[in-house]
């Protein structure tokens, strides 16, 4: 006797469970794919890894225990420790001759900036013979950047800081969109901005902050997914937030008062101006997974417009690297896909701990500045959910029914689905000195995730060689 049965689950192709609902027959379709070539052998090493699944619940709970408190404004030199001639930027390491074209004219502007060069187009041979100037990345020096992300010593930096732990992460000051130092622009205005940005802004924001004592970032953050922020793009209520903080102590700050209303249309009428805030809160949170051993989880992911990085909490501070990729999106006026540089800077750090691209669905607008549909954006973050170890509590999704975002982007996930992270971004002119061309959607180079899973696979047969008696 036969029976026809009554639910049917599908994995894999459409083509049976189309068959199947055809004949009326209740169908479950499970997204399926094989794993990424080439890494079944490194998959099972790092799934039979004792410590994996501790190293990874301590991982992500370290990540969200932390509290990104601001603290403090002030130059890098002071916060850094930089000195004459000493260049930071975004991404993993890069040398001047492989260095985009949105990174060579931060450089050259930053060169100029610091009285280095009195032409920014004078830094190149500067650049050239490394005489008296080097490059490092903002990672290296607990440091994000944007973009370019290139810091100097004299540009004032914001200072964060987790109360229970005493560990800080810096971000310099955001100057705006369009032609900016972090696109690559160094046209005078440019600089004229970033000289007062120097001599006023930082030193009204520091006696801010002073004044007014920390200020509660991941609380801000909290708030802001909840107003239609995703914290990468779109920051235009965490702005609002932030100078609602800090207003008041600003205007009583003793400092020139044309200055200070200055300051205040400035930074209400710079709707990323929290963006620079957002990131160093991400960096506080992720570097406390650093160093977890036989922890699948990344910790950071950065470009620098050539190479796009990864790092990994089991790892160490070895950098996973690919070909930064074009994003997808919309262009400002004329330009198109041939004037955008690979992608470039620290911000995906928003993303690794969850928000911007992960968050899209908390921000729907979003879709008008980078493309895409709101049916894209709710898509988004479901699917990342498959590549993360949990949620965030306190950084939450309404449209979801206040899921939380996906959090804690595990190297394994990624390889066995081929789902790859979804970041939101700027893009910049490939020609040092454009500024910005657009913003668009991207993802990392596949191939970095099966290099850290193989590391990681490396590590982990190391460990049990170790256990094993002679």
């Amino acid at each position: 006797m036969t029976t026809t049965p009554t639910h049917v689950i599908s994995a894999g192709a459409d083509l049976f469970a189309d068959a199947v609902a055809a004949q009326a027959v209740d169908v479950t379709r499970v997204d399926w794919r094989p794993p990424m070539t080439g890494t079944e052998s490194d998959l099972a090493t790092v799934a039979a890894d004792p410590l994996r699944r501790d190293a990874n619940a301590r991982a992500l709970a370290a990540m969200l225990d932390v509290s990104a408190m601001l603290v403090d404004v002030a130059p890098a030199s002071e916060v850094l420790g930089l000195e004459r001639g000493q260049f930071l930027h975004a991404g993993p390491p890069i040398e001047w001759a492989r260095a985009s074209g949105p990174l060579r004219g931060a450089l050259m502007g930053g060169a100029a900036l610091e009285g280095l060069v009195d032409d920014p187009e004078d830094a190149v041979r500067l650049f050239e013979t490394g005489d008296g100037v080097s490059l490092d990345p903002c990672h290296h020096h607990a440091a994000v950047g944007p973009m370019a992300g290139v810091v100097t010593p004299s540009m004032w930096m914001f200072v964060l800081e987790d109360p229970a732990t005493g560990r800080r992460t810096h971000c310099s000051l955001n100057e705006g969109l369009g032609k900016v130092l972090r696109y690559g622009a160094y046209s005078p205005e440019v600089l004229t901005r970033l000289r007062w940005m120097r001599e006023v802004l930082g030193p009204l924001l520091q006696r801010a902050v002073r004044g007014t004592g920390p200020v509660d970032v991941t609380g801000i953050l909290t708030q802001m997914l909840q107003m239609g922020d995703e914290a990468h793009n779109r920051n235009r209520a965490g702005t609002l937030m932030l100078l609602r903080d800090l207003a008041p102590a600003m205007v009583s700050s003793g400092m020139d008062s044309a200055d200070v209303a200055e300051s205040l249309r400035f930074v209400g009428g710079n709707d990323h101006f929290f963006l620079n805030l957002a990131m160093p809160a991400c960096k506080l949170a992720l570097d406390a997974a650093r160093g977890i051993e036989g922890s699948t989880m990344v910790v950071a992911m950065a470009r620098n417009g050539t190479d796009f990085g990864i790092q990994v909490a089991g790892t160490g501070d070895e950098w996973f690297t690919g070909p930064a990729q074009v994003a997808e999106g919309l262009y400002l006026g004329d330009y198109g896909p041939d004037d955008a540089n690979p992608d470039i800077g620290d911000s995906a750090i928003t993303e690794t701990a969850g928000i911007g691209g992960f968050a899209m669905a908390t921000a729907p607008a979003i879709v008008r500045l980078v493309g895409g549909s709101v049916p894209d954006a709710l898509a988004t973050t479901r699917r990342m959910h498959e590549i993360t170890l949990g949620e965030n509590p306190r950084w939450t999704v309404p449209v979801l029914e206040f899921q939380g975002v996906p959090s804690g982007i595990d190297v394994t996930r990624v390889c066995r689905t081929g789902i790859l992270p979804q970041i939101n971004t700027g893009m910049a002119g490939r020609v040092a000195g454009v500024g910005q061309v657009g913003a668009g959607l991207v993802t990392p180079p596949a191939d970095i995730f099966p290099a850290a899973l193989a590391r990681l696979a490396e590590l982990s047969r190391s460990r049990a060689g170790a256990r094993t008696p002679s």
